[in-house]
């Protein structure tokens, strides 16, 4: 074997090997609570999106966190079904430049009125909406899942605008995040 493959091949091993032990030490304990939806629950009404064919309310849930790493200088919330029938999933929210030390957001926080702290602003979700959107599958389709993330950001704010969408927001925040932690419901119609 040629000495760079064998370099290659041994940095590439020893990279395997110690990158789990670096992720794992490197994230706090954060936790993700909510009123309003529960992990691998069927999410109410008031979750589903107004349009679209579908009735619902619309309404971001109610979500509160604790646990953030040090270094935290922001949050990035965001909502995330991989279940669309798109070939990229459907982004129903992505929430940027939260203050770091906000530890709640109240239901409704996704409306395109509410006065968010800060530099805080949504990005534009899936629906071309800068809001929340809530769920809306396909009618016959089995349940989706919706990922909902708070992810702490050791930026205060991200180099993006509002017209920044899901998919950047969230390269941004799967990217550097110091730690995130999600709660995962379903709807299906």
């Amino acid at each position: 074997m040629p000495n760079a493959l064998r370099y290659f091949a041994l940095t590439s091993a020893a990279f395997l090997v110690a990158a789990p032990l670096t992720v794992g030490t490197a994230r706090a304990e954060m936790s993700l609570q909510s009123s309003d939806i529960a992990d691998g629950q069927l999410m109410e009404m008031e979750q589903v999106f107004s349009g679209f064919g579908c009735d619902g309310a619309n309404l971001s849930p109610a979500l509160s966190w604790s646990g953030a790493p040090e270094g935290t200088k922001s949050f990035v919330v965001t909502a995330y079904d991989p279940d669309a029938p798109t070939g990229s999933g459907w982004w129903h929210w992505a929430l940027v430049n939260l203050p770091a030390d906000t530890t709640e957001l109240p239901k409704s926080a996704g409306a395109i009125d509410f006065d968010l702290p800060g530099k805080a602003f949504n990005a534009r979700n899936d629906y071309s909406q800068n809001a929340f959107g809530g769920a809306c599958p396909p009618q016959g389709d089995a349940p989706h899942r919706y990922v909902f993330t708070v992810f702490a950001m050791p930026q205060e704010t991200l180099p993006i605008d509002e017209t920044a969408s899901g998919a950047l927001v969230g390269f941004y925040a799967n990217n550097t995040a110091l730690d995130r932690v999600s709660i995962t419901a379903k709807y299906g119609r």
